[in-house]
């Protein structure tokens, strides 16, 4: 059963790492609590215990909407644009496919002419 301890050691290194990231301290430690069992201090000491990081800068800026919504427009046209080609692509190809039909249901239809009427008897 060490893979769990294992496991929970690194859920909780993981945590602290994030936490120091997002200088979210607070929050992640009140939902950590309940989620995770604790770790006991004798096995593996060096994975189990998450290292202290003292938070002393602020919190990085949140980003500006702008260049996001920028960004997405581009995407969202970038989509549009490769839509509106496949769907060009789709129709020349299916104008293509029924114009092949027409011809090989005319030449069809012209060899049925040339062939003789079938016998009554058979």
């Amino acid at each position: 059963m060490s893979w769990k301890k294992d496991r929970d050691a690194l859920i909780a290194q993981t945590m602290a790492f994030v936490e120091s990231v997002t200088g979210r301290r607070e929050d992640l430690q009140a939902d950590l609590k309940p989620a995770l069992p604790p770790v006991e201090a004798g096995v593996r000491t060096e994975r189990a215990a998450a290292p202290e990081i003292v938070d002393t800068a602020e919190p990085p800026p949140a980003p500006l909407s702008g260049p996001r919504q920028v960004a997405l427009s581009d995407v969202q046209k970038e989509i549009r644009d490769r839509v509106a080609s496949f769907r060009a692509h789709q129709q020349r190809f299916n104008k293509e496919r029924e114009e092949y039909f027409s011809k090989t249901i005319a030449k069809l239809k012209a060899s049925m002419k040339d062939l003789p009427p079938p016998r009554a008897g058979k």
